[in-house]
């Protein structure tokens, strides 16, 4: 049985935490609403621009890391991070904000292929699950004190440097890049034992072939479900808040704080129940969780209720992303790297619907939500058919 040897695990959790600033879409379309006058669903660019990378490079970093190596495409991916979060240096402008946050899901997109199979690696098979679920709750950490460090931080930077000009959360932006790059020098420090299949390198042909086994692309679209229900939740619950309780913006602000924190509670507690609880039955009930909440989301009519709600929307959708990925790759473990880059490839789930739920939220407050519930039956019908 493999050891666990934190020298080696601690920077790659790390990297998880690096992961987090993706989730920082959110803040850009909230900063800019205020600095701007573009209207909010094309500020909906932003996180289609920090997603779509998902769907368009996930297979062929898949590929290529199998060939490369898991370690070597994480450190370049952490690089490309960095250089995202230091372009708007340029300036506070849609245009630059939506290459950066491009530049960032390129970076992301390459992170999460990379590290999920190599946390696989370095951990004992048996706690493969346990420790994804850990790895989200690093990642729910970085997601929780992102909009701290933006909102409150960043401009706290700016003063004490003397800049007074709009945009002052970029400064929250540059500390996050040091972050990313202190990452990457630990990581280029430690010795990996990587996994090598048995098998030809992958190819595009072989990764993409994957999708004719009924399971594995039921449990891709799974992916695609939960992170858009993530996405969604985290880029339009300010404005649901807003304008069907009457909340202030400001305050609604702070619902992805919440969200996150509750994240963060959920991931590590599903991080302990999973060393006793099997997999498929922990998925199942956090998708009935889910569900249950979101129902209670779209009939709640007061304020204090509706942030238990969402504090219990996270809850239930926190483990289920690290949950398809352990119980798939445990199904089919000598295709680890082609999985992964298919499920990543599954995370443009964010770029699409965040949009169908703000449309459906123009048309009807709660039509967002049924957005959104809809999504959590199909966690459900899958949770069911890998109990099976």
């Amino acid at each position: 049985m493999k050891k666990i040897n934190p020298v080696v695990v601690v920077p790659v959790l790390l990297s998880f935490f690096v992961v987090s600033f993706i989730d920082l879409v959110g803040t850009g379309v909230d900063e800019l609403k205020q600095d701007s006058n573009t209207p909010l669903y094309v500020l909906q660019l932003i996180p289609f621009a920090a997603l779509i990378w998902f769907f368009l490079l996930s297979v062929p970093v898949g590929v290529w890391q199998d060939k490369a190596g898991k370690k070597r495409v994480l450190k370049i991916g952490l690089l490309i991070t960095a250089a995202g979060l230091i372009l708007p240096v340029l300036g506070n402008t849609l245009p630059v904000i939506l290459l950066a946050f491009s530049l960032l899901g390129i970076g992301n997109t390459i992170l999460q292929v990379s590290a999920n199979p190599l946390l696989i690696d370095v951990v004992p098979s048996n706690r493969a699950s346990s420790y994804l679920s850990f790895s989200q709750f690093i990642k729910a950490l970085g997601s929780m004190v992102g909009p701290f460090v933006a909102g409150m931080v960043g401009p706290w930077i700016a003063r004490l440097l003397g800049d007074d000009s709009p945009g002052a959360w970029r400064y929250g932006l540059y500390l996050f890049a040091l972050v990313t790059v202190l990452s990457w020098i630990w990581l280029s420090f430690i010795k990996v034992e990587e996994s090598k299949p048995d098998r030809k390198p992958a190819t595009m042909k072989s990764c993409i072939s994957l999708l004719g086994n009924n399971y594995v692309l039921m449990m891709v679209m799974g992916i695609f479900a939960v992170v858009g229900i993530d996405v969604a939740i985290n880029s339009n619950i300010g404005t649901f808040l807003s304008e069907k309780l009457g909340v202030g913006e400001e305050a609604a602000k702070y619902a992805k704080s919440l969200y996150f924190l509750a994240k963060m509670v959920g991931t590590f507690t599903g991080a302990i129940l999973l060393t006793r609880i099997a997999a498929n039955k922990f998925m199942l009930g956090s998708s009935i969780l889910l569900a249950l909440a979101l129902i209670a989301l779209v009939f709640t009519t007061g304020e204090i209720s509706a942030w238990i709600i969402i504090f219990v929307v996270s809850l239930g959708a926190s483990n289920i992303f690290p949950l398809i990925f352990s119980i798939t790759v445990a199904k089919i473990p000598d295709r680890a790297n082609e999985i992964s880059g298919l499920m990543m490839m599954a995370i443009s789930g964010g770029a699409l619907i965040p949009f169908l739920v703000g449309y459906a939220m123009s048309l009807y407050i709660n039509g967002g939500i049924l957005v959104l519930l809809a999504c959590t039956i199909y966690l459900i019908i899958i949770s069911v058919r890998a109990l099976k």
